[in-house]
């Protein structure tokens, strides 16, 4: 039994994608998986969310929203503004750990950065992560400006005594400029480790088929896949 929290350096970094990533890789070699998205905001009662793009993506069927709020703000700004009871994060934590009893891995992806707001008490993903004891692999960009949010993020997971799972860069540009290709050996400090992923650009939009294969290629051996970064960085050079 395992549980990874999917968390990420700002909101559009490829959580969703990431998770999906993870969850393809685990169902391929036969892994029970289950995914929760905490709180969904953004998306009106019956649009599709998040997790209907990683069941596009994985094909994974055990998925779990524990709550929804139309409005893109963060999960306690979004509840306040719809008047509607905000996440309670004793309520995640236990479905997630019962979800953990009956499946070898529970995704959660949670909404925005590390410490955005569940509630009007201040608890976030951070607390729920630490509440379940899990490890947490943090998305990043790969642009300008990558380095200060990354650093920020690994800085509150170690204050909180989080274990950092890895750093997957969520959407790697076709094209990539000098900013992009500097960042790597710097994010790879920052975290102590080689990067635990780089997924494609446009990822998202891949069949199943090709979204699994691009799983594969982007994502490390730890979390599934063969992804080698040592061979990555050597391919940055101009």
């Amino acid at each position: 039994m395992s549980v990874l929290v999917v968390s990420g350096t700002d909101t559009g970094v490829g959580k969703t994608v990431v998770s999906a990533a993870v969850a393809a890789l685990a169902l391929d070699r036969g892994v029970s998986v289950a995914v929760v998205k905490p709180a969904q905001t953004g998306v009106a009662p019956q649009e599709p969310g998040d997790l209907d793009e990683i069941i596009r993506l994985s094909g994974v069927r055990t998925t779990f929203e524990l709550a929804r709020f139309p409005d893109p703000l963060s999960p306690a700004a979004a509840a306040r503004a719809a008047g509607l009871p905000p996440l309670s994060l004793t309520t995640a934590a236990e479905r997630v750990a019962e979800l953990a009893e009956t499946h070898r891995l529970v995704i959660v992806e949670g909404a925005g950065g590390l410490l955005v707001r569940f509630d009007e008490d201040g608890a976030t993903v951070a607390d729920l992560a630490r509440t379940l004891g899990a490890q947490v692999l943090v998305v990043a960009r790969a642009s300008l400006g990558t380095l200060n949010h990354t650093a920020l993020t690994l800085e509150a997971l170690a204050n909180r005594g989080l274990a950092l799972a890895g750093v997957v860069i969520g959407s790697w540009p076709s094209a990539p400029g000098l900013a992009e290709r500097m960042n790597v050996p710097d994010l790879e400090m920052l975290a102590a480790r080689p990067l635990a992923g780089v997924l494609p650009e446009g990822a998202g939009a891949l069949s199943r088929a090709a979204f699994l294969r691009a799983a594969r290629d982007g994502i490390a051996p730890v979390l599934g896949g063969a992804f080698d970064p040592a061979e990555f960085r050597a391919g940055l050079t101009p």
